[in-house]
């Protein structure tokens, strides 16, 4: 009986990790560092509030107060319960969506950036197309995945999603708070941030959680450390909160962030020009193993010139892993009088 019962465990335990989906992202360059079915599109539940935020702090003011209707109460599943009546700063309603997964506050959100719910949503396709997120179709602010409205995305393309997002500073002074208190006119919020993994490692600099019965336990983390920014996605995953820090466990003890070009020590000496006048605009940190840096080159190309005038295109480097190309940027010339 108990081997019978241990082939059921070893199956139900195949099956999800196969149906599965997992992706750790360089936030920096999008780079996939490991992952599995990160192209299998899939519901997402409320790691869509992810856009849902990105779009209200990136095209409104963040500053203005709103007022909440009836229509906003219509929302159900996870809430921050806000009430008819309540005059609330949509920044606040967005530490609430974040922290919390309020589907009253996705509604209300939705309702102050656009003049509808469903002008909301096709700002959230164009802007998923703009990321370059060619898998994913947005069908409500929230992520509830009721019978004629579901959120489609993939692992890849949330994290593509979370990296953009991270670059803006609003986006991450949220997505990164534990606890987040606001007085209102008719109540007071105490939001706690469902991600654990905040309060399990200090790598950790934001994240959000999901879960429908259909789509199951979705979930994104970011993490930083000695300058290396990532980004892990998982949909459907078992235990989420521990194989998230697994993942970054083991990229921080393999990985590091190797400055493959200074833009101000550019070894391109030739007969017709110095490297000592040479510059670029740009360093080059490139998120690898060690073992990695064997399959990288760096190509120095500097054009033959009648006259080298200061502060124009003299050249180019190319730094390449194998045949795919890294890095490309132009080399100034620059000689002090």
């Amino acid at each position: 009986m108990k081997k019978i019962i241990l082939l059921i465990i070893c199956f139900i335990s195949f099956s999800y990790k196969v149906n599965a989906s997992f992706i750790v992202m360089n936030q920096d360059n999008h780079e996939v560092l490991s992952g599995d079915n990160i192209h299998q599109k899939r519901l997402i539940a409320s790691i869509s509030k992810v856009m849902t935020a990105y779009i209200v702090i990136k095209y409104t003011d963040i500053n203005k107060y709103v007022t909440i209707s009836e229509e906003v109460l219509k929302s159900h599943g996870s809430s921050i319960y806000l009430k008819v009546g309540e005059r609330i700063k949509v920044k606040d309603l967005l530490y609430g969506l974040l922290l919390r997964s309020g589907n009253d506050a996705a509604l209300a959100l939705a309702l102050y950036a656009s003049s509808s719910v469903d002008d909301f949503v096709k700002l959230m396709n164009k802007e998923a197309n703009l990321i370059g997120m060619k898998d994913t179709l947005f069908q409500n602010p929230s992520g509830l995945d009721d019978e004629d409205s579901s959120n489609i995305s993939t692992a890849y393309d949330m994290a593509l999603l979370t990296s953009t997002a991270m670059k803006n500073n609003v986006f991450k002074d949220i997505f990164k708070t534990k606890k987040y208190t606001v007085k209102t006119n008719l109540n007071y919020h105490i939001w706690y941030n469902k991600n654990k993994t905040l309060f399990l490692s200090k790598y950790i600099t934001g994240g959000k959680t999901g879960y429908t019965k259909k789509a199951k336990r979705t979930l994104i983390t970011t993490a930083s450390k000695d300058n290396m920014n990532v980004v892990a996605v998982t949909l459907n995953q078992a235990d989420d909160f521990r194989f998230h820090l697994e993942k970054y466990k083991n990229i921080f003890l393999n990985y590091k962030n190797y400055l493959l070009f200074n833009r101000y020590m550019i070894k391109a000496d030739n007969k017709h020009i110095k490297n000592k006048y040479l510059y670029s605009k740009n360093n080059f940190y490139y998120l690898c193993k060690e073992s990695d840096l064997e399959n990288i080159s760096s190509i120095y190309n500097i054009y033959k010139m009648n006259n080298y005038i200061n502060n124009t295109i003299v050249g180019e480097v190319i730094i390449k892993k194998k045949d795919e190309i890294l890095f490309k940027e132009p080399i100034y010339y620059f000689k002090p009088n």
